[in-house]
């Protein structure tokens, strides 16, 4: 008797429908030798492109002469970003020896496949200088052609620029990262999803389901094992964001 319970149970997890998987490039794939361990660099974008990746991650920031610039990080090399003309910021170089990228630049390899290009619009000094960062980002997708639902999606830890999403961009894919405000909230404001990192998202498993009921997409960064993705992959979770280029295919 036992052992035919032991069976119908096995068949019953078997038969369960298998979720469909969206999994994301953290800044690129960027921690393998072939990109050069260089994260937002054109180098790793052109490897997730070419491993698999359903979708790859990229932070931008704007410069004191207004140029949009990919660098996860408000600094690089210790010279400020935001306090720093574009030409000033050509006095250093990226860990792989490229040039910090110009989000023109990242676009035009952005273009070369269907690689999703997951933007996450980095909060400025103002709330002012983070609107017309997010501004500027839809300008320069709209001239590469990938101002397109199938193509890009908006994240961003500012509230306002997700709200700012929203209101010129309803059809996009548009989560914030991980504040204080609640599901309820954000699904008022027009936001579309939520995006939490492995660790905070681990001790609520909930917010998947309080998410999907309220129609928005749920995206888990940083997950960086077989065994975080299967967990999260059972929960039904939406994007799965990772910096193991590896587990694109898992």
């Amino acid at each position: 008797m036992r052992r035919i319970i032991v069976s119908l149970l096995v068949a019953a997890v078997v038969s369960l429908p298998a979720v469909a998987q969206k999994v994301c490039a953290h800044r690129g794939y960027w921690q393998c030798p072939e990109a050069g361990y260089a994260q937002n660099s054109i180098a790793s974008l052109r490897q997730a492109q070419e491993n698999g990746f359903w979708g790859s991650e990229f932070d931008v920031h704007l410069t004191a002469d207004s140029v949009v610039v990919v660098n996860h990080d408000p600094s690089i090399n210790g010279i400020s970003i935001h306090t720093s003309t574009y030409r000033e910021l050509l006095k250093t170089h990226l860990p792989n020896g490229e040039f910090i990228p110009t989000l023109n630049e990242y676009l035009h390899q952005g273009a070369k496949s269907a690689c999703m290009m997951v933007l996450e619009i980095k909060p400025q000094d103002t709330v002012e200088a983070t609107l017309e960062l997010a501004r500027r980002c839809v300008w320069q997708l709209k001239a590469h052609g990938l101002l397109d639902p199938e193509r890009v999606m908006f994240i961003s830890f500012s509230y306002e620029a997700c709200k700012w999403i929203a209101a010129n961009l309803p059809g996009f894919h548009n989560q914030y990262l991980e504040g204080v405000v609640e599901p309820e909230q954000i699904a008022a404001d027009g936001i579309n999803g939520i995006d939490y990192h492995f660790i905070a998202f681990h001790k609520h498993p909930d917010w998947v389901e309080r998410a999907h009921a309220l129609g928005l997409t749920v995206n888990v960064w940083t997950v960086d094992s077989p065994e975080e993705m299967r967990y999260l992959k059972d929960l039904g979770v939406d994007v799965i964001t990772t910096n193991r280029p590896d587990l694109a295919s898992e």
